[in-house]
């Protein structure tokens, strides 16, 4: 990229041809203040205009996020203009929006009052009436409230951004203008896939998880036995919460915190991580042996389930029949598990912790219930989890290192750890495949061909025991309609495909910690671009550190199936352990 020479504040500095202000003027040292802190180009309106800065060429103030650099530029950021306009910018936001910020689901990560301080913006400059109020809470997984919404556009354009959608966009014009789904209608009534994408971006608390604590609380209350599963990604962002650096595993205290809020057992959703990698792998086989309908489709990520409900009804049957990890554990609770401690599956309450805000609308499924009872009782996500720990008074950070509870589902293998990144379910699955087609382990466990944390379409064609297996590996819906196109065109070549609905996977899920420097404990220059990565990395580092590293060798798993399931894919598995699914009406 090409350099060219600008001023700031009257210092010469030169940097990359194509930048905007607000970016040049970090690279050299400046933050302006700005709601762009989060941007991956999801907020590329300039419609706040709390960034504005006096530039030469310019017809007054601009907006420093999408006004570019050019030679011989120079830019006043500290001038007595510029200042005042940043600061009555944020009170024009401030003007229309509900400041109950003590109740506010987002507070300590709200961007709108982060600036407000930034600015020195005064309480009630400008005043006025406000915009009518929509709350919609319909839905299971999202809250959308409008007296908190400003404008900025951030979810509209994620949402395009990372599935190609347009569930969210600017209804009626001037003092009447709300983002919502089409005609304003509640995300119930509309095709979102519940994904909470639009959450992570949200500056305020416009969109924010329908949150289920109260559900827990209930639980706790009412005398039955209260059990806890928690997803992989969760222990790779939670420590986010309590000042650790991103990327920090923090598997022994986040246990030891559950147990002190009273869950009565305390179990890892890799076990049934496991469990869903011996079915879903003797599925795949035997779709290729005996002729089944390929490619078959991970059926792991209930955003990708919706997804495909909405949009591909006639390409169902390539999904897996498997339930998700978690709904296949809550199964084995309320049966196997009720069985061996003689306990009534009426009387038992199941908890899942997750990194997803769509798992909160696949336990109401209807088909994923067994004898009437559902799988799973209450989700919460990460956040979630974080604020039930603060509320309780525990001190995160001096927890000792403590383990699951070791009965009956106690163990689990590197291969379950990795379901949190995009890819890990393809690599885990095949560690499995190739065992029970080659009858021996593979030399290195890893596939790394299948590996990466970033969005977008991944293939690789591996020759396991003279079988050809082609697989290929999407996150977010907007990849993975490329290779639903192949699928319906009848050009797609392979056997195998994994869809997350999240760009990067259950590490970028809708629920976990938000990704704001303003608010992170490290600040690390790269820290937008890296996060992913680090969390990542937290999976892949526990998952080398496992004895056991294949799904299949799983003492426990290997006792499940001996004394209570049989083999994998029988119809006793099918019953606790399968799904269905089903296309929506009106949204082909």
């Amino acid at each position: 990229m090409a350099k060219i020479n600008i001023k700031i504040e009257g210092i010469p500095y030169e940097v990359e041809e194509g930048m905007t202000i607000l970016e040049a003027a970090k690279s050299c040292g400046y933050e302006i203040p700005s709601l762009c802190t989060f941007n991956h180009g999801e907020c590329n309106l300039g419609s706040c205009r709390v960034c504005l800065v006096e530039a030469t060429g310019a017809r007054g103030l601009v907006a420093s996020c999408v006004y570019p650099v050019s030679e011989g530029m120079e830019v006043r950021i500290s001038s007595p203009t510029a200042v005042e306009a940043r600061r009555e910018s944020v009170e024009l936001l401030l003007s229309n929006h509900n400041k109950n910020c003590q109740q506010c689901e987002k507070n300590e990560y709200c961007e709108l009052l982060n600036v407000a301080k930034l600015t020195g913006a005064r309480d009630d400059a400008f005043a006025g009436m406000h915009s009518k109020t929509y709350v919609d809470r319909l839905a299971p997984g999202l809250v959308r409230d409008t007296s908190k919404c400003i404008l900025c556009g951030r979810c509209v354009a994620r949402c395009q951004n990372a599935h190609g959608l347009g569930i969210l966009g600017f209804e009626n014009r001037g003092f009447n203008t709300v983002v919502s789904p089409a005609e304003n209608r509640s995300f119930a009534d509309s095709p979102c896939i519940q994904c909470g994408q639009c959450v992570n971006v949200c500056p305020t608390g416009a969109l924010m998880e329908h949150s289920e604590i109260d559900l827990v609380d209930e639980a706790m209350r009412s005398g039955n036995h209260v059990i806890v599963q928690v997803a992989p990604a969760v222990r790779a962002a939670l420590g986010e919460e309590f000042g650790y650096p991103v990327g920090t595993p923090v598997t022994g205290k986040m246990i030891a915190a559950l147990r002190r809020l009273g869950f009565e057992k305390v179990y890892d959703v890799n076990f049934g991580a496991d469990l869903t990698i011996m079915e879903e792998g003797h599925e795949l086989i035997s779709r290729m042996q005996n002729g089944g309908v390929l490619p078959m489709i991970t059926s792991c990520s209930p955003g990708w389930i919706n997804y495909a409900e909405y949009n591909y009804g006639d390409l169902l049957p390539h999904l897996s029949s498997c339930k998700s990890p978690h709904e296949m554990q809550g199964a084995i609770i309320k049966s196997w598990w009720a069985e061996q401690k003689g306990i009534d599956p009426k009387d038992i309450f199941v908890v899942s912790v997750m990194p997803c805000v769509a798992k909160k609308f696949e336990r109401q499924r209807e088909q994923l219930q067994v004898n009437g009872l559902p799988d799973v009782d209450a989700v919460i996500t990460t956040r979630e989890l974080a604020k039930m720990i603060k509320r309780s008074g525990i001190m995160f950070t001096r927890l000792p290192e403590e383990d699951w509870d070791p009965d009956i589902m106690g163990d689990y293998s590197g291969a379950g750890v990795i379901f949190g990144v995009t890819g890990g379910v393809m690599e885990a699955a095949l560690r499995t495949v190739y065992f029970k087609l080659t009858g021996k382990e593979k030399d290195t466990i890893t596939f790394e061909e299948v590996r990466g944390h970033e969005a977008g379409i991944r293939e690789a064609s591996l020759d396991i025991n003279g079988t050809t297996v082609n697989v290929a590996i999407a996150s977010g819906m907007k990849s993975a309609k490329v290779l639903l196109e192949e699928i319906k065109a009848g050009k797609s070549k392979y056997h195998f495909i994994e869809i997350m609905g999240c760009p990067g996977g259950c590490i970028n899920g809708g629920g976990q910690p938000y990704v704001r420097p303003c608010f992170l404990p490290n600040e690390d220059d790269d820290i937008i671009d890296t996060y992913k990565e680090k969390r990542a990395k937290a999976l892949y580092s526990e998952d080398e550190r496992q004895t056991v590293r294949q799904s299949h060798n799983n003492p426990q798993i290997i006792e499940l199936y001996d004394k209570f399931l049989g083999a994998p894919n029988t119809h006793k598995a099918h019953k606790l352990l399968h799904t269905t699914y089903a296309a929506r009406e009106g949204f082909n």
